[in-house]
């Protein structure tokens, strides 16, 4: 090999260097978390009380890595299990889909593409993208994502019928249960998900103290 080979093949396994050591953490395997059903809230009488209670089931999803990465509190989304910084660094952008030149679309397609030690997968999704600064969960209470969840001018002008749709067949939402390999998915399923939503705005959608 030459000097100049020699130099090239030591470039490449540098950069490649960073990508391995950060799949092997998030590659273990993670073990499932379920949700209850709606009807395992059926014993509580006072419906405001079972309301709040079938959001605080609901905040299992929403507190989750898979929520919180892309509903930060900064224009820079966050990624892994550990919710770490996005690298490469990234930025909201003027839509929510990334600055011009570098969008989200860049590195993110419909669909998960695992990579090719096996370790690990670059997300994807239709439409993928940050979620609106005004609905930014990171570091916030419970109660304080239930209100903005709730209210049309932070929401995206989403009513309370429209969110159980959201949450239950968007398919950018229903990427969160299936992440691909090195990320836990989030705790039940979608249709769960969805099925606690609409027992909650059934009850009067009411937010946890």
């Amino acid at each position: 090999m030459t000097r100049n080979h020699g130099l090239i093949a030591f470039g490449l396994a540098a950069l490649a260097l960073p990508i391995a050591v950060l799949a092997r953490p998030e590659a273990r395997p993670t073990p499932a978390v379920p949700l209850k059903a709606p009807a395992d809230f059926a014993s509580i009488a006072d419906p405001a009380a079972r309301s709040a209670a079938i959001f605080t089931e609901m905040g299992k999803v929403i507190a989750s890595p898979r929520c919180i990465n892309c509903h930060p509190r900064s224009d820079r989304p966050r990624q892994g299990d550990e919710m770490q910084p996005h690298m490469p660094p990234v930025v909201r952008g003027p839509a929510d889909q990334g600055a011009p030149g570098m969008e989200c679309a860049t590195c993110h397609g419909d669909a998960n593409v695992a990579f090719a030690n096996g370790e690990g997968a670059i997300p994807g999704a239709p439409h993928w993208q940050l979620a609106p600064a005004s609905m930014a969960w990171e570091g916030k209470s419970l109660a304080a994502i239930c209100a903005q969840i709730k209210d049309p001018k932070r929401n995206g002008g989403k009513s309370l019928a429209a969110l159980i749709d959201h949450n239950g067949t968007d398919p950018l939402v229903g990427w969160a249960w299936h992440p691909g390999l090195g990320r836990a998915p989030a705790p039940g399923t979608q249709a769960r998900f969805g099925a606690l939503t609409k027992a909650w705005v059934d009850s009067g959608a009411k937010c946890p103290a």
